[in-house]
């Protein structure tokens, strides 16, 4: 039932239906709901859902809100409404046209289901994509639907996110505004992958993007497959399941998403396709980006959209937003505002959704969309002061790198002489959580700001921390690790953690029971690396044992302030189970295909002109 349970919240949010609860009449009291078929070019019908407001008239006429969607636009059938609409109450109470539609092969649209649906970059008339599908969709709703204003926005949180992002390219010109929100932008290094190594915490979710329908289906026709708990000590089943070869080949041998992973391990022409950002250029209309710095599941597509965007793309109105949220959190309203066991400020959701989703469609959608709306061209909340600042570009033009060795348990100035060295066993992994109940879930989340006392002090985790901080100091930007390291082993993963330490007398303004506050270490960002990429994503290379070699990546951005007091840390592992599975730490062509007795221990050096490479704010 836990996992029923989980998996049904993740649903409600994403679909919109668990924000800011309305009077359950509210929506059939004020929209009429129509269900219809829009056939796309290739003669593909997809299922369409559309909310007109009861007072729309050619004296008042209204824009399209659209969210297209492979998680269901339930409930079905034009009696049946749902309880809200649109991304948030304000612009569900303002009224818009509200359009929901199921995308290729999901629920009760025609065609076949393809994950991350790759582009066609020179279409001829008979090509399909999403941004076809898009175009075809907006074509036909701006014709069909009477007394529309003839302006079109979309949005969309997680994979509605990516099928908002695509739509961007559409090209259409009614389409006027695009938010897409915690977006998948590249399967490399969003949700199941991270630089190529697999997210084994994403396991539970492969029966919803694996199972293809067969006929018309208005429910979830792959529950049979999913995993059901059966203890309150999540890691258990991960212990059990052994390699990953051993569960693949227990739960998901007839899963074609999995497959796909399973066969696909370097970042060939199947990867490569379903990457998103090569293709986003020459956007005309304005789109605002939102993501959470603690979204476990997809924070480098918004930042990569944005970036993308911003440089393909000038006469996009660009703007990206990013809250002190994990996945989807700006879409419900929690009063004050933790995540995980941090305080970040009350209302930060209300904030976000009345100042800037709100404003943003409305500007677009109702007013002059020739005209700016004036929102920031960057909305960052600083997870460190726990406040918003605004850049008028992103990243920031006013910071400067600053290299922080990692050399004698301490962050220094200068490259220090000499190697810290670790003993790595895939046998006995580091663990990415102390909190046995997360591993339950459908997909982690907690981990993201996680105290990381828990691993601290084992012997195959390396840390290196300042001295108390002064003064206060700002990160904002991107963080690039760079490794020289030596292994004994032909392969190995090197995971990093940047962490804010508390002061031992810290007391926070809001704080949850039985929780230390007190030299609490903060996980404020991390990130794995397999060695095998080190130099090329597309071609895998042995380590040579005992050789020193570079191994450079990044660690996505923050815009963070390490507060006077405070000491900033960085921890090193190669392994970090079962967030992602474990490196056999011998090299093999296909590493997922690694049996118990392809695992390989090894000694680890970690040499101290090693560093890590931060942006700090002027």
């Amino acid at each position: 039932m836990k996992m029923r349970y989980s998996f049904l919240l993740l649903l409600l949010f994403i679909l919109g239906s668990a924000q800011n609860r309305q009077p359950d009449t509210f929506v059939k009291d004020n929209f009429t709901k129509q269900e219809f078929y829009i056939t796309m070019r290739d003669g593909v019908k997809l299922f369409t859902s559309v909310y007109i407001p009861k007072d729309i008239s050619k004296a008042k006429k209204y824009p399209f809100l659209m969210q297209r969607t492979c998680y269901s636009v339930a409930p079905y059938g034009e009696n049946e409404y749902r309880r809200s609409l649109g991304p948030n109450k304000y612009l569900m109470n303002d009224k818009y046209i509200f359009v929901y539609q199921d995308v290729r092969g999901r629920y009760m649209s025609e065609g076949t289901y393809t994950n991350m649906t790759p582009q066609v970059e020179r279409k001829t008339k008979k090509d399909v994509d999403e941004s076809t599908d898009t175009y075809d969709t907006i074509e036909y709703l701006v014709k069909n639907i009477k007394n529309n204003n003839g302006k079109v926005g979309q949005f969309g949180t997680s994979y509605p996110g990516f099928y908002t992002a695509v739509g961007t390219l559409a090209q259409h010109p009614a389409l006027v505004a695009s938010s897409p929100q915690a977006p998948i932008s590249d399967f490399w290094n969003d949700d199941f992958l991270h630089n190529g190594r697999f997210m084994l915490g994403y396991f539970r979710t492969f029966p919803v993007f694996g199972v293809q329908k067969t006929k018309p289906e208005n429910k979830a026709w792959y529950t049979d497959s999913m995993i059901k708990p059966t203890s309150e000590d999540g890691l258990k089943f991960y212990r059990d399941m052994g390699t990953l070869k051993d569960g693949y080949e227990k739960y998901y041998k007839d899963n074609f998403f999995m497959t796909e992973i399973m066969e696909h391990t370097n970042y060939d022409d199947f990867w490569q396709k379903r990457s998103l950002l090569p293709h986003l250029k020459n956007i005309n209309h304005a789109v605002m980006t939102v993501g959470g710095w603690f979204d476990a599941e997809d924070l480098s597509g918004p930042l990569n959209i944005y970036k993308t965007i911003e440089k393909t793309s000038p006469k996009a109105k660009n703007t990206i937003v990013m809250g002190p949220f994990s996945h989807g959190g700006w879409g419900r309203e929690e009063g004050k505002h933790f995540h995980n066991q941090i305080y970040f400020g009350d209302s930060i959701a209300t904030y976000y959704q009345k100042n800037l989703e709100t404003k943003f469609f409305a500007h677009y959608l109702k007013g002059d969309a020739k005209k700016d709306a004036g929102l920031p061209e960057a909305m960052m909340y600083d997870t460190g002061s726990k406040e918003w600042r605004e850049f008028v570009q992103y990243p920031p033009n006013n910071t400067q790198k600053v290299d922080f060795y990692l050399a004698d348990k301490t962050l220094k100035s200068n490259a220090g002489q000499g190697f810290s060295e670790y003993y790595s066993d895939p046998e006995n992994p580091v663990v990415s959580s102390d909190n046995l109940r997360d591993f339950n879930g459908f997909t982690p989340r907690n981990y993201m700001s996680e105290d990381q006392r828990f691993a601290e002090g084992r012997p195959d985790v390396l840390t290196f921390t300042t001295d108390v901080l002064t003064d206060d100091i700002t990160f904002a930007g991107e963080i690039l690790a760079k490794l020289n390291i030596a292994s004994t082993s032909s392969d190995a993963d090197f995971a990093v953690k940047l962490i804010d330490v508390y002061p031992e007398d810290f007391k926070p303004a809001e704080k949850k029971d039985g929780v230390i506050y007190g030299n609490y270490h903060q996980m404020v960002r991390s990130e794995i690396m397999p060695a095998r990429f080190r130099n090329s994503r597309e071609k895998a290379e042995a380590l040579q044992p005992n050789q020193k070699t570079a191994v450079n990546f990044k660690l996505q951005d923050v815009v963070h302030t390490f507060k006077k007091g405070h000491k900033i840390q960085i921890q090193i592992s190669s392994t970090w189970f079962p967030l992602f599975a474990v490196n056999p730490q011998k090299f093999m062509e296909n590493p997922n295909l690694a049996t118990k007795a392809d695992y390989t221990k090894a000694f680890i050096k970690v040499f101290a002109d090693s560093a890590i490479e931060v942006q700090v704010l002027k």
